[in-house]
């Protein structure tokens, strides 16, 4: 498949070619990272005054509520869903995200047997416009087509009236070397595919396949990795956020497809690819394997920010050791996102803006 290229001039969108320093704040209004201790797979929705944050516990998933993004630790927490024994979807509970779509809350992960070959989406809804009362009942495996394959990291999106499901999977369930890319395909409402997947992108520059890793553990074979797409708008352009390389390495780092605003999402050719990594660890804040992101707005809606796992070492891998980051995202005047270095633990930033004091 033929990928239109752009060249991104990166010059504070997280390379850290010319160091890794970044202003930060002395206003009392300020918090530092991590959110939390440990949790990869950051996601997290904003709806009528609070942030409601998912994770999964392995076989279950964990709804946190707050006015206050930043102090998570401090927040509400409930059990929304615990996995039925024996089932498709028992184990292996993978990056659960919630959305409040046409009316009803939804939440998307991936899930498996047992067999992570056997990996797949589902989706869960609760009706109550209060993700904290009513339930939440299994709606359906969301198939895609053709093929149904091993499929991750589900994510949806609405734009110009009609929905779209993103995702990483498999070109095919059996093959020798795994490569994970990016589909995407129309959905005739929050749990039903509609039309066929269409790839676009696939691990081609050295920085997304980064997968063998001297220090740490490491596959017996290639892995080659594109996962957690995150779809933004802003002005004229949208633009998918994706993750890549191995997370057990410390190059977990993110890329990016861009494409006008007015253009059809499910053409490849839309899209073009950024030639370079637009957030990638910082060694010299001590932050390793930026990846697997989400966006949320401020609270008074006029910020975006970034909200994504790091580790603190190069070695810690692709396990708990990884906690939930957020920083804010500024916009050039292409509307292009500029997401800067990743922030050291010790540097206070201003809270988003909105947030109650």
């Amino acid at each position: 498949m033929r990928f239109k290229l752009i060249t991104l001039l990166i010059i504070s969108v997280g390379l850290c070619i010319s160091g890794c320093t970044a202003k930060t704040t002395d206003s009392a209004q300020t918090f530092t990272n991590p959110l939390l201790e440990s949790g990869p797979d950051p996601w997290a929705f904003y709806k009528d005054g609070y942030y409601y944050y998912i994770k999964s516990q392995g076989e279950s998933l964990l709804l946190l509520k707050t006015a206050d993004i930043t102090e998570l630790a401090n927040a509400e927490r409930k059990v929304i869903w615990q996995a039925p024994e024996g089932t498709p979807h028992s184990k292996n509970l993978w990056a659960p995200e919630i959305h409040f779509i046409r009316g009803a809350w939804h939440v998307y992960y991936a899930a498996d047997d047992g067999n992570h070959h056997n990996h797949r989406m589902f989706v869960l809804e609760n009706k109550n416009p209060d993700p904290y009362e009513g339930e939440f009942k299994m709606k359906a495996r969301i198939k895609t087509m053709p093929g149904d394959n091993w499929a991750i990291d589900g994510s949806i999106f609405e734009h110009n009236g009609k929905l779209y499901f993103i995702w990483s999977g498999w070109e095919e369930d059996k093959v020798h070397v795994e490569t994970q890319r990016i589909y995407i395909a129309e959905m005739e409402n929050p749990w039903t595919v509609s039309s066929e997947r269409v790839q676009l992108s696939e691990p081609e520059y050295d920085w997304e396949r980064n997968w063998d890793y001297d220090k740490g553990w490491s596959p017996d074979s290639p892995i080659y990795v594109n996962e957690g797409p995150q779809f933004i708008r802003h002005g004229e352009k949208m633009h998918i956020v994706y993750s890549c390389s191995g997370c057990w390495t410390p190059n977990y780092a993110l890329g990016m497809l861009t494409a006008d605003i007015q253009s059809d999402p499910m053409n490849p050719e839309s899209w073009e690819k950024s030639k370079e990594p637009v957030f990638q660890q910082c060694p010299e804040n001590e932050v390793y394997a930026t990846g697997h992101n989400g966006f949320i707005k401020s609270p008074d809606g006029t910020e975006d920010w970034i909200i994504y796992h790091a580790n603190d070492n190069p070695d810690d891998g692709c396990g708990n050791s990884r906690s939930p980051r957020l920083q804010k995202i500024e916009w050039a005047e292409d509307d292009m996102p500029v997401f800067g270095p990743a922030l050291p633990k010790s540097a206070k930033i201003e809270k988003p803006s909105g947030t109650p004091e």
